[in-house]
This record gives C-alpha cells, structure tokens and sequence, in this order.
C-alpha cells in the first residue's frame, strides 16, 4: 500500500493546524502577496525574507503599484536579499500582468507559468494557497518529505522527479483545504524533517507512515547529485573616496549581478604598490573578505584609496553615503567593504 495517501495528509493537517508557524504572508493572502512571498522564499531563508517582506508590500501593496515603479527603485528595496533576477522578473510579470490581465494574477496554471520568474513550484503554491486550485507545488523541502516517506532513491534535482511527486500529490489534495495541504508540506519540512541528518523524527506525526525510518535510513533520503566544485574568482576590491563621496560603478547587463551597482574592482589580487600606481593617492589595506555565489566563489582583497585626484576609468562615478544607502543597490557581494562608505 503506498504510503502517500489521504489518511497521511489528515494526520498532517491536524499537525499543521495545531503548530503552524505564524508568517507575515499567512492568513488569508492574495494572490500578490502569495507570489511575492514564494519568490523571496526561493534560495532564502525564512527570518531573512519576514523584514523584506513587510517593506515591500508597504511600498508596492499592489501589482500596479510594483508595475508602475522604477527599476531602481525595486531592486535598492531588494538589495541584500540576492539572485536579483527574482526581484527583475517580479517589475517585469506585474507589467504583463497589469496590461494583459486587468492588474489581477491569472487563476490557471499554463498563463501563470508564461510570466518571467514563475515556474512550475511557484504557479503550484499560488494557485493551492490563493485560489483554492488542486495543484502541488513540489520544493526541496517536499522532495525530501516524500523521499523519506516512501524510502525511493529518486533523484530531487529533476524535472521529471518533481513532476512524478505532482502527479502523485494532486489527486490527494483535499478540496476547499489545498492551501492548507500545501502550506503542510511546506512546514513539516521545515520545521521537523529537516536536512542531512537534522531530521527530528521525536516531533513528527508521520513515523507511522514513514519508510526510512521504520528502516533507520532517514540519511540515505534524499538522494542528491553530485555537486560540481565552485570556481574560485581573486578579486581586488577599491573603496575609492574623493571630497565626500564614493567611486560606483554599473555592471554589465548580463552575467553574473547585471545591471547592478559595485565597487570598482579588479581581476586576481593587487598589491599594496600596484594599487598605488593605478591610483593617486593615500591607500590602506582592508580585511579580506569572501562571497559565495551559487556556482562562484570571490576571494577578495580590498583597499581604502584616499584619493588625490579623480581617475580617468570608464563607468566609473562618485555617490554619497547616503545616495549609495537610498538610492543604488550594493549587492551584498561587497558588504564587508560597504561598511567603509562613511558620511
């Protein structure tokens, strides 16, 4: 008998009701705020989007209000919080959303999934949680309930594993309580079986159910694929300050961080002397620093150029503190030197 079944999910809903964690984006939301939440949530932790979340439905409580902003606007208000593309692709589907759906996000799965940024995980918790549409939405924190549950070495990092799980979730979905099943899933694997071999089987309701560990296997599940190592990027980083203000510079409009703001910065790591030749003035070495990307690592070294006069580099421009603060978005790649931007 398999062990995904209706009787499952009614043991996890009684479960979920009496320990749901309480979230900015719960209750009753709409459809917007369902979809802001989920996409903040992508690679990112609960704690760290709560803040984020809050501030931007007070400055974008609408779609239209998003569609209607400038683009700086939105990504300063979601600097730090990273893979930018997510908040991009935000401006870019209420704008569609705005001219081809009267400003309301559509209730069916095939227009959902054509907006940039949403796909098959995000149309499913919209749809589940918002308009009350049987359809899953299958994250790594379910891939790796379900893995457990049934003890089956599939591997999470498919399309075509994601989709199986869909299909198998879809019929059990209980009518008039699908945002409640999905939010279920989402909070037992967030809350008890948990990653690697954090799992926390003495606080879960669905041991008897649970194939791993009735086999004391709970580690072998999820099978993950092997991961390729990052590529390690030496970067020399310049906190360059002149009369007041502070030397920027714009990316590229693709790659990695397109479009954003950053620090002036070179390849491979400079020395003291090679930076004094490049620039004309009074220079201190700064604390390494390190950023992970998902498939990068910088290496930085940095330096405070206390300069005596303007450099000739393309790009290159001068902010204020403050400017830099309300106005152009650091990612948080450069956070341990945006502490130097003094007023």
């Amino acid at each position: 008998m398999d062990v995904i079944s209706k009787e499952l999910f009614s043991v996890l809903l009684s479960w979920y009701e009496e320990n749901k964690r309480t979230l900015p984006w719960r209750g009753t939301p709409t459809p917007y705020e369902v979809w802001v939440s989920e996409i903040m949530l992508q690679q990112t932790r609960v704690e760290t989007v709560k803040p984020y979340f809050t501030r931007w439905m007070k400055t974008f409580p609408t779609v239209e209000t998003l569609a209607s902003a400038e683009e700086e606007t939105v990504l300063k208000l979601w600097e730090g919080l990273g893979y930018y593309s997510r908040a991009r692709n935000l401006w870019k589907a209420a704008k569609i959303v705005m001219n081809d759906y009267g400003g309301e996000l559509p209730c069916d799965r095939e227009s959902l999934r054509k907006l940039p940024g949403i796909g098959a995980y995000t149309a499913g918790a919209i749809l589940s949680i918002a308009f009350g549409v049987a359809e899953p939405a299958v994250d790594g924190n379910v891939l790796r309930v379900i893995s457990r549950l049934t003890a089956e070495p599939f591997d999470i990092a498919k399309d075509e594993t994601k989709n199986a799980v869909a299909d198998r979730l879809r019929p059990l979905m209980p009518e008039g309580k699908t945002s409640e099943f999905t939010q279920a899933l989402f909070e037992i694997g967030a809350l008890v079986c948990l990653p690697d071999r954090d799992y926390r089987c003495e606080a879960c309701p669905l041991t008897s159910f649970c194939q791993a560990y009735a086999d004391n296997c709970q580690d072998r599940f999820p099978v993950k694929p092997v991961k390729a190592p990052k590529k390690v990027e030496k970067r020399t980083v310049f906190v360059l300050h002149y009369e007041g203000k502070y030397g920027l510079r714009r990316r590229a409009d693709k790659g990695l961080l397109a479009g954003l703001y950053e620090l002036p910065n070179a390849d491979l790591f400079l020395s003291e002397e090679e930076v004094k030749a490049r620039y004309k003035g009074r220079v201190i070495a700064l604390a390494p620093a390190k950023h992970i990307f998902t498939h990068i690592v910088w290496e930085m070294e940095g330096y405070f150029v206390e300069l005596e006069e303007l450099p000739d580099e393309p790009g290159l421009f001068f902010a204020t503190a403050e400017e830099i603060k309300t106005v152009y978005s650091l990612p948080s790649a450069f956070k341990a030197y945006k502490r130097e931007l003094k007023k």
